[in-house]
């Protein structure tokens, strides 16, 4: 009688770690917010958006030639059993940086968090909060004491495991 209700306390407690770990892989969480925009006082012109080749940088200007909205992007690159696509871009708008994934997708799982990261092994990192949703665009907003030109790398990780599920290199963008 004991050995069954032993059997069937560790199914149950197996069932629940299966259920805790693949359940996440089949849940999309789609997301469509809006690009941080500055808001313009009334009657103040805005100048012309410049584009550069490198690394498709767009800045948005007022007539005084000052940098109103900065925009950098980089591509998303999935890991081995995490497929990812998008871009990720550095936004600067109203004193504030964002972290803004456009047209991202990537599988879901357990304990998935957004992190500014010095490596890909996630040693030395900033978290900007537990991934919001895995399809769409997607804003995080930096921590105004950081510094983004001091990381490598904006990654979505697996807090749980210890596992990298995709990255973009942003060195390369600031």
């Amino acid at each position: 009688m004991i050995k069954y209700i032993l059997i069937t306390i560790i199914l149950l407690i197996i069932l629940g770690v299966g259920y805790y770990l693949i359940s996440p892989l089949f849940i999309t969480v789609k997301i469509d917010e809006a690009s941080p925009e500055v808001e313009q006082p009334k009657g103040e012109p805005v100048g012309s958006v410049v584009e550069e080749k490198k690394e498709s940088t767009e800045v948005q200007k007022e007539t005084n030639e000052k940098p109103q909205t900065k925009v950098a992007s980089a591509q998303v690159i999935g890991t081995t059993g995490h497929p990812a696509s998008g871009t990720v871009r550095i936004i600067e708008a109203d004193g504030k940086q964002y972290i803004r994934y456009e047209n991202f997708k990537t599988i879901n799982g357990p304990d998935i968090y957004v992190y500014l990261s010095k490596d890909l092994d996630a040693k030395e990192f900033v978290s900007l909060g537990r991934v919001k949703g895995t399809e769409g665009n997607i804003n995080y907003e930096i921590p105004a004491d950081i510094n983004v030109a001091d990381y490598t790398y904006v990654m979505t990780w697996c807090k749980a495991f210890g596992v990298l599920f995709n990255y973009a290199n942003v060195s390369e963008m600031i």
